[in-house]
């Protein structure tokens, strides 16, 4: 399988710490990586750099071979990431948050699709209820459900088991799976053990100091 995101002696620096340095990842097509390391080690910073959102201190970036910063917009299109927060908006319904989502990235998606990919997260019946009247893990389930309706190779998640139920849970694992299965890539911050863990590597990041 050919490398997709390939991170070269990555360092970051914030309030005068190192959260990591000399850090190297490399994540192929059909893979899966699973981010460790205890609160305050960096998982959330290395996901922000690793989606282009913040620059390290020091290190490259290569998208298929190319230098990030040489083919951002082709990077960008090629991925998807959900972070800590659902990022979902209160006062829209499932619908309407999957519809913007769509929007923004592009994306066409009918009403049809829309509803199959809430389905798909269990939401059904609860489509054009407003998101500020339903739980966390509803919420978290309706981020979750731009995995099925925007296609991209790249998945970088950050805690995406947060606030689901045991059945959301064994739904997002199989999920993934099937997405490195497929030739998508994975990358996560996550606390979860996998059923299938020989499918996942992991890189651990250093405590805080």
């Amino acid at each position: 399988m050919r490398v997709a995101l390939d991170a070269r002696d990555l360092a970051c620096e914030r309030d005068d710490r190192w959260l990591f340095e000399a850090l190297e990842l490399q994540v192929r097509d059909g893979d899966m990586l699973r981010i460790e390391g205890a609160n305050g080690s960096g998982k959330t910073t290395l996901l922000k750099i690793l989606t282009g959102q913040l620059s390290p201190q020091a290190g490259k970036l290569e998208w298929h071979g190319e230098p990030l910063r040489r083919v951002k917009d082709t990077f960008l299109r090629s991925l998807l990431f959900i972070g800590h927060a659902p990022g979902v908006a209160a006062a829209l319904n499932g619908q309407q948050n999957l519809a913007w989502s769509a929007a923004v990235a592009g994306v066409e998606a009918p009403s049809r699709a829309i509803d199959q990919a809430l389905a798909g997260v269990g939401l059904a019946g609860f489509e054009d209820v407003p998101a500020a009247q339903l739980s966390a893990g509803q919420q978290r389930r309706i981020a979750l459900a731009r995995l099925a309706l925007i296609p991209r190779p790249l998945w970088i998640l950050d805690e995406p088991f947060t606030a689901i139920d045991k059945d959301g849970v064994g739904w997002l694992e199989q999920r993934l799976v099937d997405h490195a299965d497929r030739g998508g890539a994975v990358i996560m911050t996550t606390h979860h053990t996998f059923q299938a863990n020989d499918r996942v590597n992991s890189v651990l990041l250093g405590a805080a100091g």
